[in-house]
């Protein structure tokens, strides 16, 4: 009888130990589901903000060719203003 017991608990081990590793699987599963949704939400918001950053830039570029050709102007006009004395 003890025999028998033996085998029915190991058996019994086998089935629980099998169901835990079940339930890892699904828990660790679950889990690379929910990390490659949050890695390409990232990778989304990494693409857009380059984009802002790299149109930002062109802004930038665009504004200080912009300040230099109304220096250039600026100084121009100084140089054909009258003396302060007419």
């Amino acid at each position: 009888m003890s025999n028998n017991t033996n085998t029915t608990n190991r058996a019994t081990e086998t089935i629980n130990s099998a169901a835990q590793m079940e339930a890892r699987m699904t828990e660790l599963e679950s889990r690379l589901a929910f990390q490659d949704d949050a890695l390409q939400a990232l990778d989304d918001v990494l693409v857009t903000q380059q984009r802002e950053v790299e149109r930002l830039q062109l802004q930038m570029v665009a504004l200080l060719k912009r300040q230099e050709e109304q220096s250039s102007q600026s100084d121009i006009e100084q140089d054909e203003s009258p003396p302060p004395h007419y």
